[in-house]
């Protein structure tokens, strides 16, 4: 095999085409020269055909044909991919706005899955699951104490609605089987939505799935309903999806003839993209949060929001992917996602970052070039300068740059800190006290109720105890002084996640240490 590996690398674009039901092209052979006349794909299957036919050894088919696609595609740009069919499903599941499964979210503190929240309505709250419930075992194979990855925890849990799974879980002393029907599990993309403070709304976005729109839609109006009237949008770590729902979510902040964005390739042509004017988002003060992750959809909706002049962007520069992929879907299951256009904010710009060796790597460039610290380290390209709807002079090639600047904040990393977040202190300690208050703190769904009971628990103390205890990490209280400001918070919202306020609680509970949206908060 090793013989053919030089071919394969010549070969590489033709496996698109073997994989298709299309047949391979006709050929003549004399004295081993063949007719290329129809271009080089078609040399390329003559190549594909005689190692088939010719090659000393065996040769393994699917093998050969995935690397070869995988190297295709790499001589392409960085988002043109290849995906088997396990990633390709994992990929869609995670946009498509519902999964099959068993309903609940779980952390795996001590190499154990604790479940965190048992879905209202879903397979495991029929069934009697309950949060703190430890897992042990998946049908017949034990997950609990034995290293098992959480994806693969996760993938013996889903199966197709209507299937049966038995999940065997710890609770306190007693060993409990539960045998539950699998069904169609909501995939939710706003982790969070509530008043910051009485006139300001918050929304965190983890992705754009095909349910986006609606999500955003019916939390924007209850925040309405509550008196908001400036919000704060965080897309930080927001790595983008479907392209009509940035669109639509776009739509809800802009005037009627707006634009939003335009897209081109070479065998695409221009289209362009405008507000309706029917948002219900239009008189509502807007600040969009980003960071180095804010990546694709995000960036058409960071972008359209910064060259209207609508918002305020907050953060550091996104990502910086600038291209729309389309799929091409094989019969065996898997697929490609091909680029087919570029897209442009309104002003003209192409916000996608130059293609390099290390593109992959550019975060790290990033921190060792101090733009992570400081706004002045930011490389802009003074060549592609364009201008918003006001007149501001904005830039394009490397993502969103941001209106207001937060760097990232190491000033509170001290030593004890660190130490925790290597060992995941902070997150065993929140299952250990959920363990210990679950009668008070699973019943708890407002946030003032719930922040006087974490108060009685006297959690400073505690978690150094448990840190002492537990994990052999201490510190002075000269150390604790300087990092309880930030830690606490952390708790807190850790341990407030498992109230039925979910994640509402945790960032809610972290706002005040959060130095973005403190800005954001704080901004015109």
């Amino acid at each position: 095999m090793k013989r053919i590996s030089p071919v394969l690398i010549a070969v590489l674009g033709i496996v698109v085409g073997a994989l298709t039901v299309t047949t391979i092209s006709a050929y003549r052979a004399r004295k081993h020269m063949y007719n290329v006349q129809f271009g080089q794909w078609r040399k390329l299957n003559l190549i594909l055909d005689q190692i088939d036919k010719n090659y000393v050894d065996t040769v393994d088919d699917e093998g050969v044909t995935e690397a070869a696609i995988v190297a295709a595609l790499a001589k392409l740009d960085p988002h043109s991919v290849y995906m088997p069919p396990v990633e390709l499903k994992d990929a869609e599941t995670d946009l498509a706005g519902n999964f099959d499964g068993i309903g609940i979210q779980f952390n795996v503190p001590d190499d154990t899955a604790t479940v965190i929240e048992v879905i209202p309505g879903g397979p495991s709250e029929k069934a009697g699951l309950q949060q703190g419930d430890r897992i042990l075992k998946v049908d017949d194979k034990v997950i609990a104490g034995v290293g098992f990855p959480q994806d693969s925890m996760v993938r013996r849990m889903k199966g197709p609605a209507g299937s049966k799974v038995k999940i065997t879980v710890g609770r306190g002393k007693e060993t409990i089987p539960f045998d539950i029907i699998r069904g169609k599990i909501p995939v939710h993309c706003v982790d969070a939505s509530f008043m910051a403070n009485d006139t300001t709304g918050y929304i965190k976005l983890s992705k754009f799935s095909k349910n986006t729109y609606s999500e955003v839609s019916v939390a924007a109006a209850k925040l309405l309903a509550q008196g908001m009237r400036k919000l704060i949008l965080d897309l930080r770590d927001n790595t983008g999806g479907y392209f009509d729902q940035a669109l639509l979510l776009s739509n809800l902040f802009l005037e009627k003839g707006d634009e939003i964005v335009y897209m081109q390739g070479l065998h695409r042509q221009k289209e362009d993209y405008k507000a309706d004017g029917k948002g219900i988002l239009k008189d509502v003060s807007l600040a969009i949060l980003i960071n180095e992750s804010t990546a694709s959809s995000s960036e058409i909706v960071a972008g359209a929001i910064q060259d209207n002049d609508r918002g305020t962007i907050i953060g550091r520069r996104s990502f910086g992917k600038g291209l729309v992929q389309e799929p091409i879907y094989f019969s065996d299951g898997s697929g490609v996602r091909l680029t087919v256009a570029r897209f442009y904010t309104p002003s003209g710009r192409c916000i996608q970052k130059p293609y390099s060796d290390d593109y992959r790597y550019d975060i790290y460039k990033r921190y060792s070039g101090g733009e992570m610290y400081e706004a002045d380290s930011i490389k802009v390209d003074s060549t592609a300068a364009y201008k918003t709807v006001g007149g501001r002079v904005v830039y394009g090639g490397g993502g969103i740059i941001p209106d207001i600047f937060v760097p990232v904040d190491t000033t509170r990393a001290t030593g004890f800190f660190i130490a925790c977040n290597k060992k995941a202190t902070q997150t065993r300690f929140s299952s250990a006290m959920f363990d210990r208050y679950k009668g008070t703190i699973s019943g708890i769904d407002d946030f003032e109720e719930l922040n006087k009971a974490l108060d009685d628990m006297d959690i400073p103390a505690k978690f150094r105890e448990y840190a002492s205890r537990v994990d052999g990490i201490t510190c002075d209280p000269a150390e604790w002084k300087e990092t309880e400001e930030y830690l606490v918070p952390q708790l807190r919202a850790l341990i407030g996640r498992y109230s039925k306020l979910g994640e509402d609680a945790f960032y809610k509970m972290y706002l005040g240490v959060d130095t973005t949206i403190r800005k954001a908060i704080e901004s015109e």
